[in-house]
């Protein structure tokens, strides 16, 4: 059988998938979604243009490198490739395909560690272009619900703490979308709400603003302080409190009920900050309360301390928040709002 290193050999393979925002997430975690399975426990994510391609070309055998910007180049024997560092993930996911001889070249739209699901983006978007690559020699190209079941497998294989999945499945399928976990033991733990249509994705991306705080974050951090918290039966109430705000959530988006949903938004957030006043530094938490002030809601993505917030809101609302934003992020240096708008795509 042809390596993966001679099929490169006739030309580099490419594959790109989008970030995401997202509200609702720690419930994507196998922690929670299996005890609280009778809550129906879900989550809500937007897929953002952002997008990280992954390029694959021949390398000198019997080493990996890895580039990837924010990152010093990484170039290593594949047989003792670490997976505990920061590129990691991408080391495990070669060490899946049994790539040697392979550069992996990571361009990323969206900024370093900013809470985007960057780190799941790249696995997502490599292991497509290893699936790509190995079509040229017969083999079947993987589904997106595979793929993104793969790449989550792996991350938490790698990880040392629990990881959810929806990064991946935003990143795989694009649009709007939300996520309900499952228990079933024989079934994919998830099921996909499309909550937009693709068709009024466009329109959608007008109620949407988001910033990067300038500060990159730490999941790991504060997810286990959740996870640590959860498992010794702290506040289960609360998170009883922000699966029916995420429920309820997504079924005001998928209505067009935004005033419902900026708030349900705004509650969400708070009962976060009961739980981990970190989750907002000092600019976050302004950006925060100016979203209040011109009545739209607002949230932290990802596990929050750092990376970017978004907001939410009537589209005449979002163009009068976005200059009391702009004003708040240039406090700080590298703070920026994203232009971006809802990617439909997801991974190509």
């Amino acid at each position: 059988m042809k390596s993966i290193r001679s099929i490169l050999e006739q030309g580099p393979v490419e594959a790109s998938a989008p970030c995401r925002i997202d509200m609702g997430g720690t419930l994507d975690l196998s922690t929670f979604y299996l005890p609280l399975h009778h809550l129906g426990p879900c989550t809500f994510n937007i897929a953002l243009d952002l997008r990280t391609t992954v390029r694959i070309m021949p390398f000198d055998q019997g080493c990996i490198k890895v580039s990837s910007l924010g990152f010093e180049h990484l170039v290593v024997n594949s047989d003792e490739a670490p997976f505990h560092h920061p590129l990691g993930l991408m080391l495990a996911v070669a060490a899946y395909f049994q790539a040697s001889g392979v550069h992996i070249d990571i361009q990323s739209a969206s900024p370093p560690r900013s809470a985007l699901g960057g780190s799941s983006v790249a696995a997502v978007a490599l292991i497509g272009a290893f699936s790509k690559a190995l079509t040229k020699i017969g083999g079947t190209l993987l589904s997106r619900g595979a793929i993104a079941i793969l790449a989550h497998a792996i991350e938490q294989s790698v990880a040392g703490v629990p990881c959810g999945m929806q990064d991946q499945l935003a990143a795989a399928f694009g649009g709007v979308n939300g996520w309900h976990w499952k228990a079933d033991p024989l079934a994919p733990p998830f099921e996909q709400e499309s909550v937009v249509p693709l068709s009024d994705c466009s329109a959608f991306s007008r109620h949407l603003m988001v910033a990067y705080c300038g500060v990159p974050h730490v999941s790991k951090d504060i997810n286990g302080t959740w996870v640590r918290q959860f498992a010794a039966g702290r506040h289960r109430r609360i998170w009883h409190r922000i699966i029916d705000c995420s429920r309820q959530f997504i079924s005001a988006v998928s209505c067009g009920s935004y005033e419902e949903a900026q708030a349900l938004m705004n509650e969400e957030t708070e009962l976060r900050r009961q739980l981990t006043p970190e989750v907002l530094d000092d600019i976050g938490a302004a950006l925060v309360a100016a979203a209040r002030k011109h009545n739209c809601g607002a949230r932290f993505t990802g596990a929050g301390g750092g990376g970017c917030l978004w907001a939410l809101g009537r589209p005449d609302r979002i163009v009068h928040l976005k200059p009391a934003w702009a004003d708040i992020l240039g406090q700080r240096e590298s703070a920026k709002i994203l232009e971006t708008r809802v990617d439909t795509k997801g991974l190509l």
